[in-house]
C-alpha cells in the first residue's frame, strides 16, 4: 500500500500529460501482468486439438415417423464437418467481416477491437459491441460457461491466446464456423445451410452466406424462420461490412441485396410437434439419461397427422368463432394402442401446449360406456327396462340435456340418447366405486372422485387416456396401453430400445365387448352422435358434453382406428351451446373420412338383440322395484323438508 502512494506521488510530481502517460503505462503494464498470470493458470491444462471438435457437444434428437422420415430435430443438429477448403470463400468471408474484421491481424485477443467497443458503447449509453474476437467466441463456446464476470473474461483471453499459439488461423475459423449456434437447434455452418435453405454448405450463394453469417448475434432474432425480413435487413449488413473490407464489390454485394436469401427447410411450427414434445418425454422413461446424439422412430403416420390437423382447423376457423370455440385436440390410436396422430391445438407456434395430454378436463357423457359397461358385467342385458324420471342422490338432482322425461327406456337406448338419470341410477346400483374400477381397468389413469357426479363425468381425464380406454371396445375386449416409440438407436447405429412384441391384453370378456360396441353403434347410426357417421363404413362412438358447454366431446372408433376429439376453450369459458354431437362429431367424420379412403370396409364386432321398447312384453320387476324405491326416497326428502320449514315457522 506505501509502495502504491509512493509511486502515485513520484508521477504527480510530473507535468500532467506525461503523468497521464506514466498513469496509462502502469495499467498497460499491469494488465500484462494480470492476463499473463491468467494464461499461466487457466491453460496448465489446455485443450487437445481432439476436443475442439468434440468438447461440450450438445446431443441430438431426431424424431422419425413411422417410415423413417424426419419429423423433428431437437437438442442440436450437426451435419457436415467442413473445412475452408470445402467452402465457397464468400462464406469465410461474411463471418469475418461481421464479427471479427481483424481477425487475420490480431493474436487472439484484440486490443483495438476492444477500444473501438468501449468508445462505440459510451457514444451510445448502452452496450452495442462486446470486441470478442472470433477466436474468443471460439474459448467461450466450448470450454466456457456464458457468465458476464471479470474471472470469466480473463479466462476467456488466456484460452484464446492458447488457441492462437497452437492452431492455424485457417483452423480456428474452421472450429469456429462448424462449432457456432446458428438458431434453430444448428450447430456449424453445415447444418444450419441444411436447416434453412435445404442444400450443403458447399453450395450455398452470397446472399446465403451472409444471412447465416448474420446469426451468431442473436440467433433466435434473426433467423429467417422466425423473422425473414429482419433476417434480410441483418444479411444486407454483412454484405455491406464485406464490401467495407474489399472481399466483395459493391456491384456483387447489390445482386445479392436485388436477390436475397429466403428459408426453404421445415420449420417446427406444424402441428406434429405436439407429437415430438410428447416423444421426447418419454425417452428417458426407455432408456435412461444419456448424452448420445438419437435417432427415434415414432409410430406416427405423417399423412393421418396432415388429415386430422386440416379437419380440426377447417371447422374451428370456418364455425368456431361464432359458437365461442377456440381450441381443440384430436388424437388417433391403432388397435395395438400405437399412436397415430396427436394435434394438440390450433397452432404450435402461438402456444406449445398439448391439449392432448396436459389439458384436463371432464369428459361429460363421453365417460358415461363404463357405467353401461360396469352394468352389462353386474347382469343388465342392453334390453333391460329402467325409468326416465327425476333422480335424487344426496341432496343432488341431476338433469337430462333437455329437461324432460320419457319414462320407461331400455338400457341401450338411454345410452344412445345420452339420458343421465338413467346413467346415475345404474352408477347407484351398481356401485360408483366398481365403475371407477371398471374405467381404471379400461385405461383410464387419472384419480377419479367416488361421487355420484362420477356417472356423468365429472372427474377430469385427458383426451389421450380416455381414447386409450375406448381401445377394448373397438378390440372386442383386448386393449394395450398407448405408446409412441418403436425403436431407438444411437448416432452410430446402436440400438438401445426396440420395443418388444407386447400381446394384446383381455381387459374385458368378448361377448361382453360386443355388445357394449353394438350399443355404441346404435349412438353413431341414430343417436346423439349422428353426425359422425360414416355411411357404409361402421362406426362406433360416444358424444360428451359438460356443463355450461364448456368441454364438447367424441370418442369413436371403426375396425382401423380409436380416434378422439375434444372441442372447448383454454380458459374453460362457456361455448355456445356446443355439444359433443356438433363440433367434436364433425371433426371426427372428416378426419375418419379422409383417413379410411382406399382401406377395404372392416364391421366391427357387434352382437346382443337391441329391442325397441314397444317390443318388448315383459318388463323386469327389478326394475320396476328399484324405480319405486328412487321415487319413494325421493318423496321422503321432499317429505322430510317440508316438515323442517313448518318446524322452523312455528318457533318464529
Amino acid at each position: 500500500m506505501n509502495f502504491i502512494a509512493y509511486v502515485n506521488g513520484l508521477i504527480w510530481q510530473l507535468r500532467w500529460p506525461w503523468a497521464l502517460a506514466a498513469y496509462f503505462t502502469l495499467l498497460a503494464a499491469f494488465g500484462m501482468m494480470i492476463l499473463f498470470l491468467a494464461y499461466q493458470v487457466y491453460t496448465w491444462r489446455a485443450p487437445t486439438h481432439a476436443e475442439l471438435w468434440q468438447v461440450n457437444r450438445v446431443p441430438s434428437l431426431t424424431i422419425l415417423d413411422e417410415d423413417d422420415q424426419t419429423l423433428a430435430i431437437r437438442g442440436a443438429f450437426y451435419a457436415e464437418t467442413l473445412g475452408l477448403e470445402d467452402l465457397p470463400v464468400h462464406v469465410a468471408q461474411a463471418f469475418v467481416a461481421i464479427e471479427d474484421r481483424r481477425f487475420f491481424d490480431h493474436g487472439g485477443v484484440d486490443p483495438l477491437g476492444l477500444a473501438r467497443a468501449m468508445a462505440v458503447n459510451v457514444t451510445r449509453g448502452r452496450t452495442v459491441q462486446g470486441g470478442s474476437t472470433i477466436t474468443q467466441q471460439v474459448a467461450k463456446n466450448l470450454f466456457l460457461t456464458p457468465d458476464r464476470t471479470i474471472r470469466r473474461k480473463l479466462h476467456e483471453m488466456a484460452l484464446a491466446l492458447w488457441l492462437e499459439r497452437h492452431l492455424s488461423k485457417d483452423e480456428i475459423l474452421a472450429v469456429y464456423m462448424n462449432r457456432i449456434y446458428l438458431g434453430a437447434g444448428t450447430y456449424g455452418i453445415d447444418a444450419a445451410a441444411r436447416f434453412y435453405f435445404g442444400k450443403s454448405a458447399r453450395e450455398i450463394n452470397l446472399a446465403e452466406a451472409a444471412m447465416l453469417a448474420g446469426l451468431p448475434k442473436a440467433p433466435s432474432r434473426y433467423a429467417p424462420t422466425t423473422d425473414l425480413t429482419q433476417a434480410q435487413a441483418r444479411a444486407e449488413l454483412v454484405l455491406n461490412s464485406m464490401v467495407r473490407d474489399g472481399f466483395i464489390t459493391e456491384a456483387e454485394a447489390q445482386d445479392a441485396r436485388d436477390n436475397p436469401a429466403s428459408p426453404v427447410g421445415f420449420t417446427n411450427t406444424d402441428g406434429q410437434q405436439y407429437f415430438v414434445d410428447f416423444v421426447i418425454t418419454e425417452i428417458t422413461s426407455l432408456i435412461g439419461e444419456t448424452d448420445r446424439n438419437l435417432l427415434v422412430t415414432t409410430t406416427l403416420d405423417r399423412n393421418m397427422q396432415a388429415q386430422a390437423e386440416e379437419a380440426l382447423n377447417f371447422r374451428l376457423e370456418r364455425d368456431g368463432t361464432g359458437l365461442d370455440a377456440t381450441q381443440g385436440a384430436v388424437v388417433t390410436l391403432g388397435p395395438d394402442g400405437a399412436i397415430r396422430a396427436m394435434v394438440g391445438g390450433r397452432d404450435y407456434a402461438t402456444s406449445q401446449f398439448n391439449r392432448s395430454v396436459q389439458a384436463r378436463r371432464q369428459p361429460g357423457s363421453a365417460f358415461k360406456p363404463f357405467v353401461y359397461l360396469t352394468a352389462l358385467e353386474a347382469g343388465y342385458s342392453p334390453n333391460s327396462v329402467l325409468i326416465d324420471e327425476p333422480v335424487s342422490v344426496a341432496n343432488w338432482r341431476p338433469r337430462n340435456y333437455n329437461g324432460q322425461h320419457i319414462g320407461p327406456v331400455t338400457v341401450a337406448d338411454a345410452l344412445r340418447q345420452s339420458i343421465n338419470t338413467i346413467s346415475v341410477q345404474l352408477a347407484q346400483d351398481v356401485g360408483t366405486e366398481t365403475v371407477i374400477e371398471t374405467a381404471h381397468r379400461m385405461g383410464v389413469i387419472s384419480d377419479l372422485d367416488n361421487l355420484p357426479s362420477i356417472a356423468l363425468g365429472a372427474s377430469e381425464v385427458t383426451l389421450l387416456e380416455l381414447t386409450n380406454a375406448y381401445v377394448p371396445f373397438q378390440g372386442n375386449g383386448y386393449g394395450a396401453d398407448r405408446f409412441a416409440i418403436l425403436e431407438i438407436r444411437a448416432e452410430d447405429g446402436e440400438l438401445l430400445y426396440t420395443r418388444p412384441p407386447t400381446p394384446l391384453t383381455q381387459i374385458i370378456e368378448p361377448e361382453v365387448a360386443s355388445v357394449m360396441t353394438n350399443m355404441l353403434y346404435q349412438v353413431v347410426e341414430s343417436g346423439t352422435g349422428r353426425a359422425a357417421n360414416l355411411g357404409r363404413r361402421e362406426a362406433a362412438g360416444k358424444t360428451g358434453t359438460t356443463q355450461d358447454w364448456r368441454d364438447a366431446w367424441f370418442i369413436g372408433f371403426t375396425g382401423n382406428y380409436v380416434t378422439g376429439v375434444w372441442i372447448g376453450n383454454d380458459n374453460a369459458s362457456p361455448m355456445a351451446r356446443v355439444a359433443g354431437g356438433s363440433l367434436p362429431a364433425a371433426v371426427w367424420r372428416d378426419y375418419m373420412s379422409a383417413a379410411h379412403e382406399g382401406l377395404p370396409l372392416v364391421e366391427l364386432e357387434r352382437s346382443g338383440d337391441i329391442t325397441p321398447l314397444e317390443n318388448i312384453e315383459v318388463v323386469d320387476t327389478q326394475q320396476e322395484l328399484r324405480s319405486f324405491l328412487y321415487r319413494t326416497a325421493d318423496q321422503f326428502e321432499n317429505s322430510a323438508r317440508r316438515i323442517s320449514r313448518g318446524s322452523r315457522r312455528r318457533r318464529r
